[in-house]
C-alpha cells in the first residue's frame, strides 16, 4: 500500500548505465536535492519550469527550471474537500496519497486518492487548475470531486491514480493495489471522469505485491510500469518496478519473455543497488531533446529517506526502454 504519516526531506538525480543485457541496471551517478518526496506524479512542464506533486499533507509540490535544482512549490489544498472525506470515513488526517497529473487543453488535471493502511475503502478524486504558476492570476484548484471509489467488498483497491492518452487522445486512468492488481478505466477528455453508464473495468497485471502503475505511449506500443514488492520500510523496503508493454492500451501487457502481466509477467526495470534501495512509481517526461524517468528510492547514504530519482531514457532497437548515463 501507498503511503507515509510523514514524507522525509531528501532529493537525487539518478543516472543508469546502459543495461539492455543486464539482469539488473547499472548506478552510476547520485547527486542529491532538497526536495520532500515520495510517490511523485509523473513530472510535467508549466511555462518554463517542470513540477511534481507526491504524497503528503494537502498535495505538495515542487518546481525546477532544470530537471536538477528543486524548490518547494505550493499545495494543492489546505484541507481536503468534504466529500473526499466523507468517502473515506477512517481517513484521517490532509493527507492524500500518489498524486499523477496531465495537460489536457486549456488546464491541468490532477489526480489524488485518499485511503486507510492496509484497507480498500479507497477513493480518487480530481482537482483541476489552468496553471501550475502560482503567480498566474489565472491560478487556482477547483475541486471536481470523487472519479472512482472502492470499499471492502470490492477485488481491487482505487488508489495510485496514472493518468494517461491514447494514440487517438482518449483518456485513461490506470491504478491499484494489492488485491486482484492493476485496473483500467476510460474517462471523458472533457471532463476528466468517468463518462455517464461507463462502467467498463480492465485488469492489466496482478502478482502478490502489486501497486503504482504508469503507462507511457512510445512508437507502437503501450509501456506499463508496476512496483513489486513492500514501499514505506526505510532501507527495508522490497519495491522494483517491473515493465511489459503492450500495442493496445487496455492490454494484454507481456513483458520481455512474453509472460502476461495477469499472469505474474514483469521485466526488471529498475531494482536496488547500492544506496538506491527500493525504486517506486515510475514516470516519464520529454523536454523535446530527451526522454527522462523519474521515480522515488530510499536513499541508504541518508538513513532510507525517500528521494527523487530523474535518468535519461533511451530506446533500443527492440523498442524497450534502457536507462542511460547523462552525458
Amino acid at each position: 500500500m501507498k503511503g507515509l504519516a510523514t514524507v522525509a526531506i531528501s532529493g537525487a538525480m539518478l543516472l543508469g548505465a546502459p543495461w539492455a543485457q543486464a539482469a539488473t541496471p547499472q548506478v552510476t551517478h547520485l547527486s542529491r536535492r532538497e526536495i520532500h518526496v515520495h510517490d511523485p506524479s509523473t513530472i510535467v512542464r508549466c511555462k518554463d519550469e517542470y513540477w511534481v506533486f507526491f504524497t503528503g499533507e494537502g498535495v505538495p509540490s515542487a518546481h525546477s527550471r532544470d530537471l536538477v535544482r528543486w524548490d518547494s512549490g505550493p499545495c494543492v489544498f489546505t484541507n481536503l474537500p468534504a466529500e473526499v472525506v466523507q468517502a473515506v470515513p477512517a481517513h484521517k488526517g490532509n493527507q492524500a496519497w500518489a498524486p499523477d497529473l496531465i495537460h489536457l487543453g486549456n488546464r491541468y488535471l490532477l489526480y489524488y486518492s485518499v485511503s486507510t493502511w492496509g484497507k480498500n475503502t479507497s477513493a480518487i478524486a480530481l482537482a483541476t487548475n489552468p496553471t501550475l504558476d502560482p503567480h498566474d492570476p489565472q491560478y487556482r484548484w477547483t475541486d471536481q470531486g470523487v472519479v472512482i471509489q472502492s470499499c471492502d467488498g470490492n477485488d481491487f483497491n482505487t488508489i495510485d491514480p496514472a493518468i494517461s492518452q491514447d494514440s487517438r487522445g482518449g483518456l485513461w486512468l490506470a491504478f491499484g493495489s494489492y488485491w486482484s492488481g492493476i485496473k483500467l478505466v476510460a474517462l471523458d477528455p472533457a471532463t476528466g471522469k468517468r463518462p455517464p453508464h461507463e462502467d467498463r473495468m480492465y485488469s492489466l497485471a496482478r502478482s502478490d505485491s502489486i501497486e503504482a502503475s504508469y503507462i507511457y505511449h512510445h512508437g507502437d506500443f503501450y509501456y506499463l510500469f508496476v512496483d513489486w514488492g513492500q514501499c514505506c520500510r526505510g532501507t527495508n523496503s522490497t519495491y522494483s518496478i517491473r515493465i511489459g508493454r503492450s500495442r493496445n492500451i487496455t492490454g494484454p501487457y507481456v513483458d520481455r519473455n512474453r509472460k502476461d502481466m495477469l499472469q505474474g509477467g514483469g521485466s526488471l526495470f529498475l531494482g536496488t543497488e547500492g544506496p538506491f534501495v527500493g525504486p517506486g512509481h515510475a514516470g516519464i517526461v520529454s523536454d523535446g531533446k530527451a526522454d527522462w524517468f523519474s521515480c522515488h528510492f530510499y536513499d541508504g547514504d541518508r538513513g532510507g529517506t525517500p528521494a527523487l530519482g530523474i535518468g535519461r531514457v533511451a530506446w533500443g532497437d527492440d523498442e524497450w526502454p534502457v536507462l542511460m548515463p547523462m552525458k
